[in-house]
């Protein structure tokens, strides 16, 4: 046991470690070739901090084990929304920007009903999963969402810089490239720590892989997350924590599920339904303190309050 527990824990640190090799690496070379920060910070980074759930899918699919995928990308968000927004207001009371209060967490609610939705209703299946079909849908809902905001702003840079720009010469690019390999093979091994360990606990102590991937790989994985939006806080950065955790949810519901189910079809067991259910409450839950009390704020009240209904959740998971 206290093998497993040491595993999985060299597990995270690999994963963690390594995705933020991966973003150091790109990010630098992204500012080495001028490619602006708002852009890296729209994909870099928010793909970065959510490479250890995606690598735990892609490990997951290939052996079978989806349960530990869907509960995984369900249960992170739940992490990213209840218990580190929840710690982030509580540090600080954290600003909405009007964006993420109009648009993108009115699609987070869409696309949690969406889940919903075709794990329970699968097309061409007598069986309850999401099936490649809907994979790919989810994958084409990805890349919809993720590529606008990049077009919109590279339009808008082109219109006020017409100049070209020589590369720097202050950034490395063998450094930057080092940097991306070593962080790929942390992420791989960090991976297949993880998930062979848990799936191990899970047989040996008689608990599903819906728990496990709910609970320990959902925090774990969303410790990236955590850690961004702890630093931004502090720096009173909160744009960029909350539109980090806001894109990992995104990137939860779409990429991960839609990924994991083009390699394998998901296996949606109907105990994830009161998850998902809990999921769009909690986001819309967020949505609403953007309108009620301090306006476009999230308060440290608001904060306990997200944080008491995350140890409910852990409570009921675990009880029932």
């Amino acid at each position: 046991m206290i093998k497993d527990l040491c595993l999985i824990v060299i597990g995270f640190i690999l994963l963690i470690i390594g995705a933020d090799a991966l973003v150091k690496g790109s990010s630098n070379l992204a500012k080495k070739f001028h490619i602006p920060e708002i852009i890296i910070g729209l994909t870099i980074v928010c793909i970065g901090t959510s490479m250890p759930e995606l690598i735990i899918t892609i490990t997951s699919a290939s052996k079978g084990y989806t349960d530990l995928i869907v509960g995984n990308a369900i249960g992170s968000n739940l992490c990213n929304l209840l218990l580190i927004l929840g710690i982030a207001a509580i540090l600080k009371p954290v600003k909405i920007d009007k964006d993420i209060k109009r648009i993108h967490l009115p699609i987070a609610i869409f696309a949690t009903i969406l889940v919903l939705i075709i794990g329970n209703i699968s097309i061409g299946s007598g069986k309850f999963i999401i099936g490649r079909v809907e994979g790919i849908v989810l994958l084409i809902l990805f890349i919809i969402y993720f590529s606008y905001p990049v077009i919109i702003t590279i339009k808008d840079i082109i219109k006020v810089e017409h100049q070209k720009r020589k590369p720097r010469k202050d950034i490395s690019v063998i450094k930057s490239i080092i940097f991306i390999i070593i962080g790929a093979i942390m992420l791989k091994y960090g991976g297949d720590f993880v998930v062979d360990t848990c799936e191990s606990i899970a047989l040996t102590f008689g608990i599903s892989e819906r728990v496990i991937g709910l609970t320990i790989v959902a925090i774990g994985t969303a410790l990236p997350e955590l850690i961004t939006t702890i630093i931004a806080t502090i720096q009173k950065d909160t744009a960029l924590a909350v539109g980090n955790l806001i894109g990992s949810c995104m990137l939860n519901l779409w990429l991960i599920l839609g990924i994991g189910a083009v390699i394998t079809p998901l296996v949606f067991s109907i105990d994830f339904n009161l998850n998902l259910v809990l999921l769009a409450f909690a986001t819309l839950m967020v949505w609403l303190f953007c309108y009620i009390g301090k306006k476009n704020t999230i308060t440290s009240a608001n904060g306990l309050i997200l944080l008491f209904t995350f140890f409910i959740y852990l409570t009921k998971l675990f009880v029932a």
